[in-house]
C-alpha cells in the first residue's frame, strides 16, 4: 500500500516525539507501506494530470521502534508523482482549509480513498459544522450564536441567562483567539467584537459566541474517533495563566474515562460523520456537550500513548488497510464480471 499524507512539510516538524502526523507515517514505515509526504502548495497538474511534488521515505532496513529516532534517522528523496497513483491520500494539513486544495483532490476522489473525503471536509472544516447534528433541546451542543452583526452579538450576551460566555472567531484552531468574556465588561466586549468582526477579509469576520458551561474552567476533552467510533479520550487541562486547554497553548493533559454523557454524544455524531466520509476524526467535549469537531489534522495521539500506554495509530492504520483491501476486492469483482459479460 503506498500512502501521500498531505500536510506540512517533512522538515518542519519541531518535535517529533508529540507530532501524530509522524507517529501515523511512523505505523505506515514500519508495517512496509510506501509514504509520501505533499505540503498542498506542492500540489500541480502536468497534462490535466494531478501530480505531487513530493519527500519520499525511503525504505529501511530496521526501522527505529522510537520515533525520534524514526525521524533523525529517516532518509528522503524528492520526486513528483501522479496522486491518482496512491492507494490512500491521508489529510494532515493544518485548517485552515485551503478551498483550491480540495479543487486538486477531486480529481483523483474516485481514484483513491482519501481520510477525510473532499465532500466531508469541505462541509466540516469550520465551527459551523456542529450545526449539521439536530439538537433543538442543547442537550449535546452548547447554545451557539454566529453573526458579523456587532448589535446582535451585543443583544445575545445581555440576553444569555448567564454572566459568561466564550467568544472565538469562526476560523480560528489551536486555541486561537478563544477568550472568556462577561457581562461586567460590557466596554470591553464592545471593542473586542469590533476587533474580532473588523479583521477579516473586506474587513469584516464570524464571530461566534457560545454558552458558558461550567467546569470549562477545569479544562476538556479530546476524543478521536474513527469510523464514528471512540479510539482514545484524553482530559486537557488548562495552565494557571490561561483558560485554554489546548495542549499549544500550555495545557497539560491527563486519563479520562467517557462518561455515559461522553459515550451517547459519540453515538449521536458518529453515523452522520460516517455517512459524510469524516472516518478520523477529533472531537472538543466539556461536560458532555460537543464545543468543536476536528477533521482537519486531530492531534492527540502521542499524548494518550503516553497516559495509556496504549498504540492508537495502529487502529487507525489497520482501518486504512481494511478499506485499501475493501477497494481492491471491488475492483476484481468488476473486473472479473467485466471478463465474464464480455466473454458471453
Amino acid at each position: 500500500m503506498n500512502v501521500c499524507f498531505l500536510m506540512y512539510p517533512w522538515d518542519s516538524i519541531k518535535q517529533p516525539e508529540n507530532d501524530t502526523s509522524l507517529t501515523l507515517i511512523h505505523e505506515c514505515v514500519k508495517r512496509g507501506h510506501g509514504v509520501a509526504i505533499c505540503s498542498p502548495s506542492n500540489l500541480t497538474i502536468r497534462n490535466s494530470i494531478t501530480n505531487v511534488f513530493c519527500t519520499i521515505i525511503n525504505r529501511m532496513e530496521k526501522v527505529p521502534s522510537n520515533i525520534k529516532s524514526f525521524y533523525k534517522k529517516a532518509s528522503t528523496r524528492e520526486e513528483m508523482l501522479p496522486l491518482a497513483g496512491f492507494d490512500v491520500v491521508f489529510m494532515r494539513a493544518e485548517p485552515p482549509l485551503d478551498p483550491l486544495m480540495l479543487n486538486f483532490l477531486d480529481s483523483v476522489k474516485d481514484d483513491v480513498f482519501i481520510i477525510n473525503s473532499v465532500r466531508g471536509m469541505r462541509e466540516a472544516n469550520n465551527k459551523l459544522y456542529t450545526a449539521v447534528f439536530e439538537d433543538p433541546n442543547n442537550e449535546i451542543i452548547p447554545v451557539t450564536h454566529v453573526s458579523k452583526n456587532k448589535d446582535y452579538l451585543v443583544q445575545m450576551i445581555e440576553e444569555s441567562p448567564s454572566d459568561k460566555m466564550i467568544l472565538k472567531p469562526l476560523n480560528g484552531f489551536g486555541g486561537s483567539g478563544v477568550i472568556l468574556i462577561e457581562k461586567s465588561a460590557m466596554g470591553n466586549i464592545n471593542s473586542l467584537l469590533d476587533f474580532y468582526i473588523n479583521k477579516g477579509e473586506g474587513g469584516s469576520d464570524y464571530v461566534i459566541l457560545q454558552e458558558y458551561i461550567e467546569g470549562a474552567e477545569k479544562g476538556d476533552v479530546r476524543i478521536l474517533l474513527l469510523n464514528g467510533i471512540p479510539i482514545g479520550a484524553m482530559r486537557r487541562i488548562p495552565s494557571e495563566k490561561d483558560h485554554r486547554s489546548n495542549v499549544s497553548a500550555g495545557g497539560s493533559v491527563a486519563k479520562h474515562k467517557l462518561t455515559t454523557q461522553e459515550k451517547t454524544l459519540c453515538k449521536k455524531i458518529g453515523p452522520k460523520l460516517v455517512k459524510d466520509g469524516l472516518y478520523f476524526v477529533g472531537i472538543d467535549v466539556i461536560g458532555g456537550k460537543l464545543v468543536e469537531v476536528n477533521v482537519m489534522s486531530p492531534g492527540g495521539i502521542t499524548y494518550m500513548n503516553k497516559v495509556y500506554k496504549t498504540r492508537v495509530q495502529e487502529k487507525v492504520i489497520d482501518f486504512i488497510e481494511s478499506k485499501h483491501l475493501e477497494r481492491n476486492a471491488a475492483f476484481i469483482r468488476k473486473s472479473d464480471l467485466k471478463r465474464l459479460v464480455n466473454k458471453a
